[in-house]
């Protein structure tokens, strides 16, 4: 007659380090095809940049040119598209008139 047995318990990993866990994720995205990039942006939440922003767009505002490059760009862009996919992908705020 068989002896009875009791079940035995899974031995449980250890418990991976931040690093160890990111670094695995890192390989899996990297396998994937993929691979880091980082992006630095303007830090909106310091006054100083956004003053710097600001100053900086009151000069552009005020290039003699402005009215030029406009209409270029109006003309080099096809604004179509972007009114076809703004209709179809934001229909939450987009309505045509």
């Amino acid at each position: 007659m068989p002896m009875a047995t009791t079940p035995r318990k899974a031995k449980k990993a250890k418990p991976r380090t931040p690093q160890q866990r990111m670094a695995s994720r890192r390989e899996r995205l990297r396998a994937q095809g993929l691979r880091p990039v980082q992006h630095w942006v303007p830090d909106l939440r310091d006054p100083k940049v956004l003053a710097e922003i600001r100053r900086e767009a009151k000069l552009m505002a005020q290039h003699p040119e402005n009215d030029a490059i406009d209409d270029w760009n109006e003309a080099a862009y096809d604004w179509s598209s972007w009114k076809l996919s703004a209709a179809t992908s934001c229909w939450w705020w987009f309505r045509p008139s």
